[in-house]
């Protein structure tokens, strides 16, 4: 798959041509490209850093070493925000219809934040998948907002997402949202060595580790969705297997708490409401 991708890279062309023209023959200057990105990925550099690129949900993301590549797991956290926007407009439709015609507008759509956007995937993704949803996105980086802003204006969703510089969800007015949604830090200092040394060695260590423990940034992110959050609304981040127990006890506290498999069968997708009651 990376010999694939760097060809790609190298042709400036994409799968479907690739494999339609098998005759063709590199250039001089093609195998001279060819061969520095395979040089440069002999070294660990992973191929989305060489090419630029990475897809994710179908959409095809400008990618840097100022943020974190977008991997297929992170779809499932997708996924599950989709499916309670789905729910929740079943529910505001079933209570339109229950109240009397007064002439009253009907409300605005979701309003969503992605903490810690990075590459703007996440946020990318549900602008696609949900149209009427009113979008925001914050992440501590700002070189990683800039690449989260060229991805938006490429896909022609930079009017749909409102961008902050913030650390998580500081200086966003509470109560506001009814979807508070993350892919954070949770790898901790110990399991340094389970990680891949590429991902250890070239992607952006705050965006992998989140402390001593994996659990820092997500201790800090709980209570500030909480607190961000409209009664009723729905927490979604993403965690691994090492840490859904200690995920599931901080969570002891909110409504219909889930956590969701990935395809592998690991813990990957942690869910929970915050309570009708505040």
């Amino acid at each position: 798959m990376n010999a694939e991708l760097l060809i790609m890279f190298t042709l400036d062309c994409d799968r479907a041509y690739l494999y339609a023209h098998p005759e063709r023959e590199l250039t001089s200057n093609e195998i001279q490209r060819y061969d520095e990105a395979l040089a440069r990925r002999s070294t660990g550099v992973p191929a989305q850093y060489i090419t630029g690129h990475q897809e994710f949900w179908g959409l095809d993301l400008i990618v840097s070493p100022a943020v974190l590549i977008p991997r297929p797991e992170t779809e499932h956290v997708v996924e599950a925000v989709v499916e309670l926007a789905s729910r929740a407009d079943s529910k505001r439709s079933q209570d339109r219809d229950q109240q009397p015609r007064t002439g009253v507008s009907a409300p605005h759509g979701l309003r969503i934040v992605d903490v810690g956007t990075g590459s703007g995937a996440i946020a990318l993704a549900l602008a696609k998948e949900l149209p009427s949803a009113e979008i925001q996105a914050t992440d501590i980086s700002p070189e990683a907002l800039e690449v989260a802003r060229v991805n938006a204006a490429r896909h022609e969703l930079a009017s749909r997402i409102e961008f902050h510089l913030t650390d998580l969800l500081d200086g966003l007015p509470p109560p506001s949202f009814d979807i508070v949604v993350s892919n954070p830090p949770y790898v901790g200092d110990s399991e340094e060595e389970s990680v891949q040394l590429e991902v250890r060695k070239f992607e952006p260590r705050n965006a992998v580790f989140a402390g001593p423990t994996g659990m820092e940034v997500i201790e800090r992110l709980i209570p500030q969705a909480r607190q961000a959050l409209r009664p009723g609304g729905w927490l979604v981040f993403e965690i691994s297997g090492t840490i859904a127990d200690r995920v599931r006890g901080l969570l002891s506290s909110w409504d219909e708490v889930a956590i969701r498999n990935d395809l592998q069968g690991i813990a990957r997708v942690a869910i929970a409401r915050k309570t009708t009651r505040g």
